[in-house]
């Protein structure tokens, strides 16, 4: 068994390592995608490994690492910027993926055909021009309940498993969403972040409280748990976006309290996603805005810095394959 690690770009399509991040290639435009398209958005397919979605500003389109190509899946999505895209836990050939101009849509086949969702959202922005959904996460807790962060439009909450939305919850400083994270500790905590600072809900997201970081900046971009669902938690943290530096932040004990996880050196931006992954924990991989990497092997209590630097990162994961 080896390690896939794929990083999406704003500008330079998908870049692979199989060694930990050591070294990285890209495959040339014959391999099925255009070497400078924008990767929005992943998703890696848990029962084969080695297959990878990636939501793009032209469209969704599959890796295969066996054949090493693209492989692009025709749909509406073509004609937008595919955000957001996440596959079921439990069936990972239902889809769903969100756009910009900001639009939620499913499929039930692995995206051969997409149907539009039942949402509505705000038609302008002052900041991006059109809102745009920023990510999906699939709720751990039931599995017909999916929820959305939009920017700039709130959270938005689906009981039927993303076929259709409502925008829910009040207390939140910002409608500017950047991430979401749904939290067990004995009930269900959910956690929205946004320019503003993180927010928490402990009622499905009716109302939200702002909890302030022990840091000298509150925009926060990404919140995700460790995969092995212990009480560690991880939330990106700095001084805007792109910024010109910020830090990761760590909980211990489910999101309550909040300290600097220590990554080394000087960032030349906000860290920008987190990627972790149930087959091993403790291997986490960390991107800033700007492109610069992190790897830790001990499930985030030390980090190195690896050598190679990207332009624009927009999403990171990694999984195992044959």
């Amino acid at each position: 068994m080896s390690t896939l690690l794929c990083v999406g770009t704003s500008g330079m399509s998908v870049w692979f390592s199989r060694d930990l991040g050591e070294t990285w290639t890209r495959p040339y435009i014959e391999s099925g995608l255009y070497l400078e398209c924008r990767v929005w958005s992943m998703s890696a397919h848990p029962k084969r490994p080695g297959e990878v979605l990636v939501g793009t500003d032209m469209g969704v389109y599959r890796w295969r690492e066996s054949e090493k190509h693209w492989t692009h899946l025709p749909s509406p999505l073509d004609q937008l910027h595919v955000w957001s895209l996440v596959q079921a836990p439990d069936d990972p050939d239902y889809l769903v993926a969100g756009t910009h101009p900001a639009g939620l849509f499913w499929s039930s086949d692995g995206g051969g055909t997409w149907t539009r969702a039942q949402s509505a959202f705000a038609e302008s922005c002052i900041f991006v021009g059109n809102p745009r959904v920023t990510q999906i996460l699939f709720d751990p807790v039931d599995s017909n309940v999916m929820w959305a962060s939009v920017e700039i439009d709130g959270v938005h909450r689906s009981e039927d498993r993303g076929r259709s939305w409502k925008k829910v919850g009040s207390g939140l400083l910002s409608d500017d969403i950047h991430g979401l994270a749904v939290v067990r500790n004995g009930s269900k905590l959910v956690y929205a972040t946004t320019n503003k600072g993180l927010h928490v809900s402990r009622d499905e997201g009716k109302t939200w409280a702002f909890q302030e970081l022990p840091s000298s900046w509150q925009y926060t971009r990404t919140i995700v748990p460790r995969a092995d669902g212990d009480a560690t938690v991880f939330l990106t943290n700095g001084n805007g976006p792109p910024g010109s530096t910020g830090r990761l932040l760590r909980s211990r004990d489910h999101g309550q309290h909040w300290e600097d996880a220590g990554l080394p050196g000087e960032l030349n931006s906000t860290p920008w996603t987190v990627a972790t992954n149930k087959s091993d924990p403790k291997l986490i991989f960390v991107c800033s805005n700007l492109g610069q990497i992190f790897r830790s092997t001990d499930g985030g209590e030390s980090w190195t810095r690896l050598k190679r630097e990207f332009g624009e990162v927009r999403s990171t994961l990694w999984q195992t394959v044959n």
